[in-house]
């Protein structure tokens, strides 16, 4: 591994993974450091789910380096995995019990694990503590899936498309939890087909497409590097409504100040959005 992997919580160097010959996984390279949330986004099988299993230690790998929590996930032990938490994309919980009874069972694998009342009350769960799982609705259960993976109080946490399903309050819910766990020093990973969570979340994201990398660094970073066209719009003098596509908004602008002598009527300059840049990166540019 590099010589700064002590510093990182997870170290990825040339991940490959391939099913028969469909290649999940490319040769993947990615450094997570201690503490921070790291968002992970990519379109339906660009290799972000194969990715956090094998780092999960629970899909082996075809070539590469991983490091998490200084451990090869390969060589994971009992008391690694109790480091990690995991939020699956399917449902783990059995129907038949309670809320409760599941959230206060799952603590008692881990040596130091959260409150169980605390957590559940954390997911928005406290009104359902009574009730058995098959119970509850989709978005519910999902909940219930978030407070198993933090139940132990992990260092790590993997969460693999955690709100799917989650309605606007649970998803803002959702957030405040993870900003919470960031202050607590938890290192997150997260997974998401929702640009505006990763955008409120994330540190850092890395965009996956084909199973490679194609880009990496902080929100606006990303969108400062990859969203090169902006639009202007501006009311012309015979008030009808214009707009202008341009790399270079500011001289746009200043140009129309010029036309118009200072005021420009209905000025807006519409910046590039994550998603812009993100439809961009993987190639989906002229699906919107």
């Amino acid at each position: 591994m590099t010589a700064h992997a002590n510093e990182l919580a997870v170290d990825v160097r040339g991940l490959r993974k391939q099913y028969g010959d469909i290649t999940a996984v490319d040769g993947i390279d990615l450094g997570i450091r201690q503490g921070e949330v790291f968002g992970l986004l990519g379109p339906n099988g660009a290799g972000k789910s194969t990715t956090v299993e094998i780092l999960q230690g629970n899909r082996s790998r075809d070539a590469g380096e991983v490091s998490v929590l200084g451990t090869d996930p390969v060589n994971a032990t009992r008391a690694w995995r109790s480091r990690v938490g995991i939020v699956w994309q399917d449902e783990s919980a059995p129907p038949e019990l309670t809320v409760g009874e599941t959230v206060r069972h799952f603590a008692r694998y881990y040596p130091r694990p959260r409150d169980p009342e605390e957590v559940i009350g954390l997911v928005g769960l406290e009104q359902k503590t009574g009730s058995r799982i098959k119970a509850l609705s989709g978005g519910q259960r999902r909940r219930l899936d978030v407070a198993l993976g933090v139940i132990g109080g992990p260092d790590l946490l993997l969460l693999d498309e955690p709100t799917t399903g989650f309605d606007p309050a649970a998803r803002r819910q959702f957030w405040e939890l993870i900003r919470r766990l960031a202050d607590e020093g938890t290192t997150i990973l997260l997974t998401t087909h929702y640009l505006e969570e990763a955008e409120a979340l994330a540190d850092r994201l890395a965009v996956i497409a084909r199973g490679l990398v194609v880009a990496e660094g902080e929100p606006a970073e990303l969108r400062d590097r990859f969203g090169t066209e902006a639009v202007v719009g501006w009311t012309d003098s015979d008030g009808s409504p214009r707009t202008e596509r341009t790399g270079t908004p500011t001289r746009t602008v200043a140009e129309l100040m010029h036309r118009f002598d200072g005021e420009i009527p209905g000025l807006r300059v519409a910046r590039p959005t994550l998603e812009d840049v993100y439809l961009r990166l993987t190639g989906q540019e002229g699906t919107r």
